[in-house]
Parts: structure tokens; sequence; C-alpha cells
């Protein structure tokens, strides 16, 4: 859809946007109107270098071509239909992501938030069951990010946050620790808890990168007490921080896996694996979804795996990300620069604002978020080459000092 086809011009649309949209999001002045590779084009036809990708969707480009394929082609067939027949692309997808990812059971969803939401579900009904009916208390981490809706939302370990504030009394049953931090995740287990629920790096609580004594102790600490271990991998799967999924960086296999973002190379999907004994909580009637497995969204997730797998893109993740990570040392007042593979974090010194910096880099056209006060988040396409890191490092540079 193309603004001058239907006779309007920026502002009118942007006024019909301000209108009727709800306010959540700080937009940027700009319509995006078309998409490709390592860039995304303007309704006046400028070029946006994007290390955004979507909010770590877009990991094999935006609009990459084999996706767009499969999207077109399956609407040809089949667009939706209940959760009752069998559809080839939800089977295939399945069978794929399992062995991807070295899990035994997979329920989709339609998002991160929603996929998380089914993780905690699950483990909560399995310690309920197994263990009797106070056994659902689950640990998260603090400075964590689950998602939107109650029960993400109470998991999420930022009660200053926004997405908590305002809505009343959290879902019961959370406890947070400290990220990073073995003994104080050890000294928050009670006998009714049943699970411990990290993300491998800490994408939205300022870039942390879980350590290897961490992770590996968290898996130790779970079996031997008989807990569950959760990862929510909703953004840091499929390539983005240099393995497949985040948690083959540290040898370790949870119980339970969520995921989303970029499995559907853009459009909405997002799902849980688990162990076949976990996965047993869930029986008819108990977890549902009425768009689970899309056939659109499973075909776009197909072609998405076997484009990240037949290029490869979490090893030049791995590689580009240690690249860029290096040449973001030298920018101007840089306190630290932190991630894994292409999760990377940038956090400026105190009296440097993150906003700042972000609106002046979308001002050079370049695609960043902003973390807190003084963090810079950049996710690009797992395509990204040393020339586009160079680019946007310029940028970055520039817009560091326009605002010093």
């Amino acid at each position: 859809m193309k603004l001058k086809d239907l006779g309007l011009t920026k502002e009118q649309l942007i006024e019909k946007a301000n209108t009727y949209l709800i306010d959540t999001a700080a937009r940027f002045d700009f319509i995006e109107e078309r998409a490709e590779g390592m860039y995304v084009y303007d309704t006046d036809g400028n070029e946006y270098l994007d290390f955004f990708a979507g909010i770590a969707v877009n990991n094999t480009g935006n609009c990459n071509e084999k996706v767009v394929k499969a999207i077109i082609d399956q609407c040809q067939d089949v667009m939706h239909t209940s959760v009752y027949p069998y559809t080839i692309p939800q089977a295939l997808l399945a069978e794929k992501v399992c062995l991807t990812v070295g899990m035994d059971k997979i329920f989709f969803q339609n998002s991160g938030a929603e996929a998380n939401e089914a993780m905690i579900k699950m483990a909560r009904k399995y310690g309920v069951e197994k263990y009797g009916p106070k056994k659902f208390e689950i640990i998260t981490a603090k400075k964590s990010f689950h998602g939107r809706t109650f029960g993400s939302m109470a998991a999420t370990g930022q009660p200053d946050n926004a997405c908590q504030i305002g809505f009343g009394d959290m879902t019961p049953g959370f406890k947070y620790a400290e990220f990073n931090n073995l003994d104080s995740f050890k000294n928050a287990i009670t006998e009714n808890t049943i699970a411990i629920m990290v993300e491998p790096v800490q994408g939205e609580g300022g870039v942390y990168p879980g350590t290897e004594e961490f992770i590996t102790g968290l898996r130790k600490l779970c079996d031997e007490n008989g807990l569950l271990l959760l990862f929510d991998e909703v953004q840091t799967g499929f390539g983005r921080t240099g393995k497949v999924m985040g948690y083959m960086n540290y040898g370790v296999k949870p119980d339970i896996l969520s995921m989303a973002k970029a499995l559907g190379g853009g459009l909405p999907i997002g799902a849980i694996c688990a162990t076949k004994e976990v996965a047993k909580a869930f029986t008819p009637g108990s977890h549902g979804c009425t768009f689970s497995g899309n056939p659109v969204v499973c075909a776009a997730a197909l072609a998405q795996i076997d484009e990240l797998l037949d290029k490869n893109l979490s090893e030049n993740a791995d590689k580009m990300g240690k690249y860029f990570m290096d040449k973001l040392k030298s920018l101007p007042k840089v306190k630290e620069v932190r991630g894994k593979g292409l999760l990377v974090g940038v956090e400026f010194e105190e009296g440097l604002s993150s906003a700042d910096i972000k609106h002046a880099c979308v001002d050079r056209k370049l695609l960043v978020t902003a973390v807190g006060k003084s963090i810079i988040r950049m996710l690009p396409p797992l395509i990204v080459t040393e020339a586009e890191c160079d680019k946007a490092y310029n940028i970055l540079k520039e817009a560091v000092e326009s605002v010093m």
C-alpha cells in the first residue's frame, strides 16, 4: 500500500493515526512504507539503516524474499482454519523447531508475551499436579522483561517499570532474585518453588548477558532441588546471540523454552517447547489459542528458519557482533559495551540521554532504540556486514557528539 495511491499527504496520515490509535509509544516522525534487507524507506524515499530489525524480528533481513514467497504461496491455499484439522505448515514447523532446538514438544501462540504466559501456566500446572496446590512459585530475575499480559508482567522483575504501574495487584506466585547472582536465586527458593525463569541475555533490562557460571549454575541448582528451568528466548532466539538459541552458548538445556519475534520472519507467532514429561501438564481444554499454528504464519516461519540455517546467520551474528562491539568501545563518553552476538548495548556516562541519542540517530537515518536513561540497544538483521557496522558506528558517533 503506497501513500500516493491513497491521495493522502504524510501529514494527513499521521493525523489519522494520532486521532484514532491509542498512544502507547513515542513514534518516529516518518512513515515506513517499504523495507528490504538492511534498510527501510519512508514515504519521501529516504533510506534508513535498520539496526532495530522490528525489535529483533527481521533476523533474515526486511522482507526476505523466501519468506515473502512462502507467505504468498500459502495464502493461495489456506489462510486460516480452526485448531482441529492438521495442516501441512504447522506439522512441518513443529518438527523443524523441535529438531532445531533439541526439544520434544511444541505449542504455538501469537506473540512473545503469550508464549511466556503459556510457559508460566505449564510450569505452575506441572507443579500443582505433581506436588500439591501450593507448588506454583516461580523465581525470575530483577531487571528482567517477560511481557505485558498479567502473568508475564508479574514475572517481569521491574516493579518500577511502566508495564506494572497502575494495574493494581500483580498476579501472585513470583519472586525476584539478582541476575548473574547464583546465591541470590538459591536463597530465594522455598518449599513452594517450582521453577526458575530467566532470559539468557536480558534485553529490555539493559543488555546484560548471563555469565557461564550463572546459567550453568542455574541448571545444577534446579536439578538439585527438583525445579524446572525456564528460558525466555523471545528476543534471544534464532541466531540473535551467535547460536541458534541463546542457551546453546552455555551447553545447558531448559525444561521449557519460549520463543517468538524472529521465529515468524515478520509475521506474529510465538511458541513454547518442552520436554515430553513437562508437556504432559497441558491436556485438552487446559490451554488453547484460536490462531495457534496459523498456516500462513507457519509457512513464513519455515522459510525463516531455513534461511537462518542455510546461510548460517548465527555464525555471522557471532562474528559481526564481536566486530561491532569492539568498534563501539571507541565512541565518546562510553561507560560500557555489553552484549552477545548481535544483541548489543552501549551504556553512556551520566549526563548523556539515550533518548536524545536515539532521536539524533533517526535524524541521521539510523534506527536504534533506547533502554532506560543511558543505554542504546541495537539488534540489526543478522545479514549485516562490516561495512554496515562501520556506517552505523559513524552515524552513532555523530549523534553522540551532537548531544554532548
